[in-house]
């Protein structure tokens, strides 16, 4: 598979991941949040409708709520009657009658006849939802919708008013972010307070309300236009029944009447303040004043913008595959504010979207990059390293790695080291009678073992010529005990070439001896050769000085020199040569010794 296609596929994996995670509700509970933090904006209100609240100053005056005679609110509706040229237009009861009070049949006859008088009222209903199951001859239908029962005014005052629900549904998350537009009890349709105070309003003032698109139950989104509070200007039924309320207030206006305290439990949750529970009768004035505005909205088709995501993830999935942060990093931030912005656009031409579902998916598949194109460069750097390690000694492939490119600039420094040469007495004879492949699979088994001796004693390993290696200790990182770890490589050495030799001895029937040659002294330590091609190594009169012991080093032994010796002593025995040799370059004096191994 080449790198396009892999690209390809997996862009497409990660698409495909994205899209059905937003299309299956992962993200619903945030993508709403976000919803109402783009979507719901309070705004200033014309004035056309006002509300009277039932607040806690009524319910002192008046006594508790559950316990008033129905001559209170006919007392409310009497003084919004009281002058015949200055009425509202529209009242709205927030509240139910249901059934008459058998022992105050007044109260109930004076609320009817003020409403007759007032002529203009809308009073509620109110169904309760549930499931209902029914049984067919061959099929069972299960609605999990059904209205199971349904509240009415009591029949004298459902004939002089209008009738309109006040049911409100909350979101799964717990707000109210819908309108109920009907409910249905046994057959018959009966529209919302909101819709049915809004078209009356609508018709006192020459012009008629539009339906608003509905869902399958008859729901239709609302854009908030206040917050709690902002609708209310603090006037109760109190001061409306004492006569306190200039008819200013109210005349020609949709009045709501309604609970404005949260003893009377009629609050909700609501989008446009998550921090403060809106009073149901804010609500249906929110509701009012969306339908009079005709500010609808609709569900934009899903499967439009399932289709718009998944093709914008692919493609910058692809773009941002194995690309760097200078790349995507703005383009994130683009994608982010390009799809918020269509998303208020569509909003403003009358189109609710999963305003959260690109910017999501943008943000994660994002982070999926950078991880992914992150371990991608680790992988491929440690494959690179195990690679670079079998060329380069690995504590000088850590040092690259810790340093950055400054290590890799040409140049050295001077500095103390243990120098050890090594390789095999009479290998180029030997060559001559083996075959190439035997020669070959000699050689590779004995550099092995040299290379694990230089590596477990923390040393350098320079290079392999021919036969021969070189190593260093002191470089490139600082070791206090340099001659000591090159000694104890050298043991190392002499006692795997003896194991090597009786394995050979076995396979091929040849054996190895190899001579080795320690200094330790001043030699140049760095970069060497050209920009285009250079060798970390070691040079100086040290470093010759080792080739050439170990040039004059038997096999099985180990030759070093005084400053070696010097250095080990009484750690390792070295003995001096009985037969002093002379060094090539070497003024007559410089000792040679033999190392033997630790002191007893």
């Amino acid at each position: 598979m080449n790198e396009r296609t892999k690209k390809l596929i997996i862009s497409f994996a990660w698409a495909a991941a994205i899209t059905v995670l937003c299309a299956v509700g992962l993200f619903r509970k945030p993508e709403l949040w976000v919803e109402d933090e783009l979507f719901q904006r309070p705004e200033a209100v014309p004035g056309d409708i006002v509300i009277i609240g039932i607040d806690e100053k009524d319910i002192a005056e008046f006594g508790y709520y559950n316990t008033w005679d129905r001559s209170i609110m006919a007392s409310a509706l009497e003084a919004l009657a009281s002058d015949p040229e200055r009425r509202p237009a529209v009242v709205a009861i927030d509240t139910t009658y249901a059934g008459t009070i058998k022992d105050k049949p007044e109260g109930d006859k004076r609320l009817v006849d003020a409403a007759a008088e007032l002529g203009n009222v809308i009073t509620a209903t109110q169904a309760t939802y549930g499931t209902k199951t029914t049984f067919g001859s061959a099929t069972v239908i299960i609605d999990d919708f059904a209205v199971l029962n349904y509240e009415e005014p009591f029949e004298e005052l459902k004939e002089v008013t209008t009738q309109g629900h006040i049911n409100a549904m909350y979101d799964e998350d717990g707000v109210v972010r819908h309108a109920l537009l009907y409910v249905e009890p046994e057959g018959r349709r009966v529209y919302s307070m909101q819709f049915e105070a809004a078209r009356m309003y609508a018709l006192q003032k020459g012009y008629d309300v539009q339906l608003p698109p509905t869902n399958s139950r008859g729901q239709f989104f609302v854009p908030f236009s206040a917050k709690p509070g902002d609708f209310y200007d603090g006037v109760n039924l109190s001061m409306l029944i004492n006569g306190e309320v200039d008819p200013s207030y109210y005349e020609g206006k949709l009045v709501l009447i309604g609970p404005y305290t949260t003893g009377l439990q009629d609050s909700y949750n609501t989008p446009i303040d998550k921090g403060q529970m809106m009073y149901g009768v804010e609500y249906q004035a929110n509701v009012i004043q969306c339908i009079l505005d005709a500010k609808y909205k609709q569900e934009a088709p899903d499967y439009f913008q399932i289709g718009a995501l998944f093709i914008i993830c692919f493609a910058f999935c692809v773009f941002c595959y194995d690309r760097k942060l200078r790349f995507t990093i703005p383009a994130v931030l683009v994608g982010e504010f390009v799809a918020i912005g269509i998303s208020l656009w569509l909003y403003s031409v009358g189109y609710i979207t999963h305003a959260l579902w690109i910017p999501l998916g943008l943000f994660i598949l994002f982070i999926v990059s950078v991880a992914s194109n992150y371990i991608r460069a680790a992988i491929e750097r440690q494959n690179v390293t195990r690679t670079f390690e079998r060329y380069v000694a690995p504590n000088i492939v850590n040092e690259i790695l810790k340093e950055g490119t400054d290590s890799l600039k040409l140049g050295g420094k001077l500095c103390d080291i243990a120098v050890l040469f090594v390789d095999i007495r009479g290998f180029t004879t030997m060559s001559e009678r083996l075959s190439p492949e035997e020669v070959v699979y000699i050689l590779n088994q004995y550099l092995s073992m040299t290379s694990a001796c230089v590596e477990r004693h923390q040393g350098t390993l320079d290079k392999f010529v021919g036969d021969a290696t070189m190593a260093f200790w002191g470089a490139p990182i600082a070791d206090d005990e340099a001659v000591y770890h090159a000694a104890l490589t050298a043991l190392d050495i002499i006692k795997g070439a003896d194991e090597l030799s009786a394995k050979l001895k076995a396979e091929v029937n040849e054996e190895i001896h190899v001579g080795v040659g320690v200094n330790f002294g001043p030699a140049v330590v760095g970069n060497m050769g050209s920009e285009r091609r250079m060798d970390y190594t070691a040079i100086g009169d040290t470093v010759n000085t080792s080739a050439r012991l170990e040039a004059n080093a038997p096999g099985g032994t180990i030759y070093v020199s005084r400053a070696v010796a010097d250095a080990l002593k009484g750690r390792m025995k070295c003995v001096p040569l009985e037969k002093p040799i002379k060094l090539k370059g070497k003024a007559d004096g410089f000792e040679i010794l033999s190392l033997i191994g630790p002191e007893e």
